[in-house]
């Protein structure tokens, strides 16, 4: 099996040499690059494509926020996973709306880091339980938006059971052991949803579903 390639970027090296000690205890998991500007990181992804760059947010030259907007367009299939100190409502919601995978926070357990990494490679989403359930309660104060009830007419019957199944954080095996489905058939339902939505990934699918009150 190929090792989940992964370009780590944070501008402090012990930081970087702390979490390359997490990600060695895995053998799944190979570091092929590191970088301490957010500048350095996106020509870093450009040239390796990894499956996965692990961003600080707060980095000299282009912080890790910015670097994810230019990895989203340079290596669109690199997911990107903000790892930071910092929690703050707006760092997440630009993480999450400028087409981040996952946030995780620095304080978390090292294991959280090991299943986001996993997870995020595998198509899926992660977000540290702390940021997942303020993005919820944030949803839950705002109501929900017109918009996203009308670009959720455009999904099938189908589509909308799979999305509110992907909106509370299920993968697509419990996803299609809920619908009765095959695994193939999920990502199919997945795909098609991203397109209509126009959404980069099962997050931000998942922030319009909150959004269009589709869940509880």
């Amino acid at each position: 099996m190929t090792p989940i390639q992964v370009v780590l970027a944070d501008d402090e090296a012990m930081v970087r040499a702390g979490v390359r000690a997490i990600l060695a205890t895995d053998p799944d998991i190979e570091v092929v690059a590191e970088a301490r500007t957010g500048r350095t990181a996106v020509d870093l992804v450009r040239a390796h494509r990894p499956q996965v760059a692990l961003l600080d947010i707060r980095m000299p030259d282009l912080d890790g926020l910015q670097a994810a907007q230019e990895i989203a367009v340079v290596a669109p299939t690199t997911a990107v996973i903000m790892l930071t100190t910092f929690g703050q409502d707006d760092y997440i919601t630009r993480a999450l709306t400028g087409g981040a995978d996952g946030f995780l926070l620095k304080a978390s357990d090292p294991r959280e880091l090991l299943t986001a990494v996993h997870a995020v490679a595998g198509g899926a989403a992660y977000l540290s339980p702390a940021v997942a359930r303020r993005v919820i309660a944030s949803y839950r104060t705002q109501g929900p938006h017109d918009e996203a009830r009308r670009v959720i007419t455009t999904l099938t019957d189908r589509e909308r059971d799979v999305l509110v199944l992907l909106a509370a954080g299920h993968s697509n095996a419990e996803i299609a052991a809920a619908l009765f489905i095959v695994e193939g058939t999920v990502k199919a339902h997945v795909s098609s949803i991203l397109d209509k939505l126009g959404t980069r990934n099962r997050v931000q699918a998942a922030i319009l579903a909150h959004q269009a009150g589709l869940t509880p």
